[in-house]
């Protein structure tokens, strides 16, 4: 069973690697190189190469595997460069097992935001429709290395399985599931401020017992495994933050007079609300050009604290109004006096799922980010419904 995670290392001035649970996982992922227009390197920048190895050591005094996630939302752009010909497949291949070398790592996460999918990911990545056929085919090359046969190899994924040359989610990926390890299911942003014209959870277990279904854990992980993942090769990625979203007293309960929250309100994505001192702020350019107009509204699990949604124990604080969504079981928020609604996960909601990977009998659960939790609330909830020790 994994109980895994990732550090960004670009957060590790708040939560340096002395900061992190160590026994309360068995793998942990750094966050992240980037790849590169030249594709014998990998773009560790110098904080990161500095603090790699302080990782990579931690982990090993603690019997943790310690991994190197690639790519990620803003580092995916070459992704498609990189392994699109078989020369740049085998230059790929020598610049991730010297790195792996260099810094003694157990593994690779590769997070590619998103093969074959133009309208997915940041606008200025470079995409083939030939992508997840050339993906592969880079995966069986590592795998087939002397240093990449012993590598454990992951991939961060969204809720459908990758799409392939026709533009549509794959049917069939056994081939891959030859190569990997495991896949990590992002099941999270599956509705946000800035993206979205109402209110939704962000990282929903359930959507079949609504209309408004835009994926879930349920329908993800029932997607990836017709299409030939074996569910002991699936790993549920779980979000230790949630989402902002600006909405007016007058759309924020439903209709039936009793005060409670509507789950899916209509928003307002022109003015929404700053997260914590992590979110992006307006202003910020995406990598690609585009300047951000809004904040992101992202708001971690500590966030909801320091902000006074919370209280230091994870219950909600006096004053806020607050709703648990039984279909995507996930809690929601509200302060009526700054009209700001979040969707987040809380204990409850983590237990949720993790009784689901049980149940499901999944590969285990990661957290997006290891620095977004208070105190182990969440990762203590998840760890003890998989069936972890809860020493």
């Amino acid at each position: 069973m994994v109980s895994g995670g990732w550090y960004a290392g670009y957060h590790s001035d708040d939560f340096p690697i002395a900061s992190i649970s160590w026994d309360k996982y068995t793998h942990l992922t750094y966050s992240f190189a980037l790849t590169s227009s030249d594709t014998t390197q990998l773009d560790l920048d110098t904080s990161d190469a500095k603090k790699l190895p302080d990782f990579v050591k931690a982990a090993h005094q603690n019997n943790v595997k310690a991994l190197l996630s690639i790519g990620g939302w803003g580092g995916s752009h070459y992704y498609s460069a990189n392994v699109g010909n078989e020369a740049n497949r085998t230059a790929f291949v020598k610049a991730i097992t010297d790195v792996v070398t260099k810094y003694d790592l157990d593994g690779v996460d590769f997070d590619w935001e998103f093969p074959g999918a133009p309208s997915s990911g940041l606008s200025c990545n470079v995409v083939s429709a030939q992508d997840t056929t050339n993906y592969l085919s880079f995966l069986q090359k590592l795998r087939a290395d002397p240093v990449g046969k012993k590598l454990i190899l992951t991939a961060a994924t969204s809720l459908n399985p990758w799409k392939g040359p026709d533009g549509t989610p794959l049917t069939d990926v056994s081939g891959f599931a030859k190569v990997l390890d495991w896949i990590e299911i992002m099941n999270y942003d599956v509705w946000g401020g800035t993206w979205s014209d109402t209110v939704g959870p962000n990282a929903p277990l359930n959507d079949t017992c609504t209309s408004n279904q835009d994926g879930s854990a349920v329908s993800a992980v029932a997607s990836w495994q017709k299409a030939g993942m074996p569910l002991n090769q699936i790993v549920l990625g779980v979000p230790a933050y949630g989402h902002s979203f600006r909405v007016s007293k007058a759309d924020a309960f439903t209709s039936d007079g009793t005060r409670t929250l509507n789950p899916f309100a209509a928003a307002d994505k022109t003015n929404v609300p700053a997260g914590d001192k992590w979110d992006d702020p307006a202003g910020e350019d995406d990598g690609c050009g585009n300047i951000s107009t809004v904040p992101s509204g992202d708001i971690t699990f500590w966030g909801l604290i320091d902000g006074g949604y919370l209280n230091s124990n994870g219950t909600v604080a006096a004053g806020i109004d607050h709703v648990f969504d039984a279909c995507s079981q996930t809690p929601f928020v509200y302060n009526e006096k700054t009209n700001v609604m979040i969707s987040y996960d809380d204990a409850t909601s983590f237990a949720a799922k993790g009784n689901f990977i049980k149940s499901k009998k999944l590969r285990g659960f990661a957290l997006w980010e290891a620095g977004g939790d208070y105190h182990d609330i969440l990762l203590d909830s998840i760890r003890a419904a998989v069936g972890f020790s809860t020493r």
